[in-house]
């Protein structure tokens, strides 16, 4: 089936979940949100929801960490470097 996946065109098996889907692309189910045709999924709900043909799904990951820049200055009311 074609679908649409963070703006790009996939073709993926027929019959899959949220789940199946993630699984599909590779991606860790605990480390993203989905957005099922402008609709966040719960996680909770991965297994059940259904992705067909012309659906559009957006997957955003989450990210840790970060390095702070020496030249960073906070204020109370602005954010300068």
């Amino acid at each position: 089936m074609l679908i649409t996946v963070n703006g790009e065109n996939k073709e993926a098996p027929e019959g899959l979940t949220i789940s199946g889907l993630l699984q599909f692309l590779k991606i860790q189910p605990e480390r993203v949100a989905v957005e099922l045709n402008l609709d966040i999924v719960k996680k909770d709900r991965y297994g059940t929801t259904p992705v067909k043909e012309g659906d559009s799904v957006e997957v955003v990951s989450f990210m840790a960490g970060g390095v702070w820049s020496k030249s960073t200055v906070w204020t109370k009311s602005t954010v300068s470097t």
